[in-house]
C-alpha cells in the first residue's frame, strides 16, 4: 500500500472532506470555517467543494452556535461544530454541559445528540494566557459526553468519522502544536478505535502516559532515556497515549504499569485538578500492589501560561523535565 507525505493539519482536512462526502446530513459550522478556511486552514477548499449549505460561517457566538448544533443533531442532521480554540468553547459551556450532555439522560433515552465538537486546545504558540488553554479536564468530567484527543495524523483523520458513528455528543481536542507535525498515511480516509489507548513505543522499566499534545514530548524523552546507556543499559519507557480521555481505557494503563511496574503521566493542563491526578488515582486503585515505586507527574506550572517564548517554555511540560521526572521514580 503507497504511503503519502502529508501533515497533522492536512490529516483533519481530510477526515473532514470524507465525512461531507459520504453522509450528506453532515454540515460544518463555525466561526470563519468557509470563506477563511479556517483559523488554522484546517477547512481551506471545503466551502468552494461542498458550498454554503454545508459549510457555514457563524456569527462571533460561541453559545448559540454550538446551540444550532445540538438543535440540528436532535432532529436527524450530523453536524460537526468548529470551535476556534478551547478558550472560546468556555462561552457555550451551558449548552455544551447542560444541554448536549444531558439530553439523553433527562429524556429518558428518547433523545439522542450526536453532535462532534472540534476545537484547538495547548499552549506553545505565544497566544499568552487568554489563548493558550489545556482544559480537557473540564470535559472528561462530564458524563454524558466521550472526549478525544488525536494525537497521530491517522488518529486526527480518523477520529472524526468514529465520532459521526456516536449516538451521543463527542469532543475532540486538536493541539495546535500538531497542526504542522508531518508524516505518512495509508489508504483512504476510514474510522479509527476511539474505545482505546495505544502503546507507542514499547517498553520494560516505566510508562510514560499521556494524551495529544505531549505525546512527541514523551516519545523524545523516551529516546533521550534510551540513548542515556554508555556501560550500563539505557532506560526503556513505554508510551501509552490514552487518545480517548472520557471514557478512560483503565484497563490499558493497567495493563501497561502492570509491565513496567513504574509510571510518570504527562499532562499539559494544570497539576491542581489535573486529568494526571485522575490517572493516578486509577492506578492506585487498580493497581498499588503492583508497583514497585511512588507515581510521578508532569505537568504545566500553576500559572496563568506567559507570553514571552522563555517562560512559556519553562512553563509547559518538556523533555528535560519528564526525563527528570523519571530519573526521580527509578531512583537515580
Amino acid at each position: 500500500m503507497s504511503l503519502a507525505r502529508t501533515t497533522y493539519r492536512d490529516a483533519l482536512r481530510a477526515g473532514l472532506r470524507a465525512a461531507l462526502l459520504g453522509d450528506e446530513r453532515v454540515f460544518l459550522l463555525g466561526e470563519d470555517v468557509g470563506r477563511y478556511g479556517g483559523t488554522y486552514a484546517v477547512s481551506k477548499g471545503l466551502l468552494e467543494e461542498f458550498g454554503e449549505e454545508r459549510v457555514r460561517d457563524t456569527p462571533l457566538s460561541e453559545s448559540a452556535f454550538v446551540g444550532c448544533g445540538i438543535g440540528a443533531a436532535i432532529n436527524g442532521m450530523k453536524p460537526i461544530v468548529e470551535v476556534m480554540t478551547v478558550n472560546f468553547s468556555l462561552l457555550a459551556l451551558d449548552q455544551i454541559v447542560n444541554n448536549a450532555a444531558t439530553l439523553r439522560h433527562m429524556s429518558g433515552g428518547q433523545v439522542g445528540v450526536p453532535v462532534v465538537i472540534r476545537m484547538t486546545t495547548g499552549a506553545g504558540r505565544q497566544l499568552a494566557a487568554q489563548h493558550s488553554h489545556s482544559l480537557e479536564a473540564w470535559y472528561a468530567h462530564v458524563p454524558g459526553l466521550r472526549v478525544l484527543a488525536p494525537a497521530t495524523l491517522e488518529d486526527a483523520r480518523g477520529m472524526l468519522l468514529a465520532a459521526l458513528r456516536c449516538d451521543d455528543p463527542v469532543v475532540i481536542f486538536e493541539h495546535a502544536l500538531l497542526l504542522n507535525a508531518e508524516g505518512e498515511l495509508a489508504g483512504e480516509p476510514a474510522p479509527v478505535d476511539i474505545d482505546h489507548a495505544a502503546v507507542r513505543r514499547a517498553g520494560r522499566d516505566i510508562s510514560l502516559i499521556t494524551f495529544g499534545g505531549s505525546l512527541p514530548r514523551c516519545l523524545a524523552a523516551a529516546e533521550a532515556l534510551a540513548a542515556e546507556g554508555i556501560e550500563a543499559e539505557g532506560i526503556e519507557a513505554e508510551v501509552l497515549d490514552l487518545r480517548v480521555l472520557r471514557p478512560l481505557d483503565v484497563p490499558a494503563i493497567a495493563a501497561s504499569v502492570g509491565r513496567t511496574r513504574r509510571a510518570v503521566v504527562v499532562d499539559e493542563g494544570w497539576k491542581t485538578g489535573s486529568l494526571a491526578g485522575e490517572i493516578i488515582a486509577t492506578i492506585v486503585e487498580q493497581g498499588f500492589y503492583e508497583l514497585d515505586a511512588p507515581l510521578a507527574r508532569v505537568c504545566s506550572a500553576e500559572v496563568p501560561i506567559p507570553y514571552p517564548k522563555h517562560l512559556e517554555d519553562a512553563a509547559l511540560p518538556n523533555v528535560p523535565r519528564i526525563v527528570a521526572a523519571v530519573h526521580e521514580v527509578l531512583g537515580r
